[in-house]
């Protein structure tokens, strides 16, 4: 028996949006713990890159790391893109819907539709697409004796504060959190657990414009207590505790990863 509960040697992740920022630590923090994992993400070149990374990390028995080019907003590529992964992998046992998008900040009476639909079709939809897509698979293996599973869902700080200029990204990150809770509720009885993280402000690829902006910086850096960026590898611990056997009874919960920011 082994009693490491933060052993993940034998399981399966699947990471949206795990060739780059958050998703990719994630995925790194998962391979350390002996996981197999699968990225999905639209650039086959860093998704290559991120697979190099990944291989070199995953060192336990029988581990095995793949990548494939999947836009989340569209639900063919979702539903063939899950097919193959448990196809190569046997099983998915934790899924973390990662992939989302900012946009233009605009004003929200001349706010473009097309960029509400570019942000929800990839956040909420996209999101949508890959939890059914997982919560099915997991479902249909307890029914046949094999219980248990983790799904995760990535909001944002911006769920919870008045996001000015950016209300559809909240809104789109909030619909996780009331999302997950509802999956909580109705898959528990299966063994699958279904919990959201929300990153406060994180310096990645895709918020590097911002954080180098000394406006942005001196507005946002004071009311930080931790007094820093929060970075990908920050979210590796809690990766591998949602993904592991020692949160088989934590379910419905929403993690804050924010250096303090929400509560000073």
């Amino acid at each position: 028996m082994n009693n490491n509960y933060f052993d993940l040697s034998g399981k399966v992740a699947l990471i949206t949006g795990g060739n780059g920022g958050i998703g990719l630590g994630f995925a790194r923090a998962l391979a350390m713990a002996g996981a197999s994992v699968c990225i999905w993400g639209r650039n086959a070149d860093k998704n290559e890159q991120a697979v190099a990374e990944l291989s070199a990390i995953a060192t336990h028995p029988g581990q095995k790391v793949l990548a494939m080019v999947c836009d989340v907003a569209d639900e063919n590529q979702v539903s063939d893109c899950f097919a193959n992964t448990v196809q190569h992998f046997g099983r998915v046992d934790t899924c973390i819907a990662n992939a989302g998008v900012g946009s233009g900040f605009d004003r929200f009476h001349q706010m473009p539709t097309a960029n509400w639909r570019q942000v929800m079709d990839i956040n909420l939809d996209g999101f949508f697409y890959t939890l059914r897509a997982a919560a099915g698979h997991m479902t249909e293996r307890a029914e046949n004796g094999d219980p248990g599973g983790r799904l995760i869902g990535v909001s944002s700080l911006g769920a919870l504060c008045g996001m000015a200029r950016g209300e559809h990204y909240a809104g789109s990150k909030g619909a996780v959190i009331s999302i997950m809770q509802g999956l909580a509720v109705e898959y528990a009885r299966f063994g699958i657990t279904a919990n959201s993280i929300l990153p406060g402000h994180i310096h990645t690829e895709m918020t590097d414009k911002n954080y180098n902006n000394e406006k942005f910086a001196n507005a946002i850096l004071p009311r930080i207590p931790m007094r820093r960026w929060g970075k990908p590898d920050d979210f590796g611990g809690i990766a591998v505790y949602l993904a592991s056997a020692a949160s088989a009874y934590h379910t419905g919960d929403k993690f804050l990863i924010d250096g303090g920011f929400f509560i000073f």
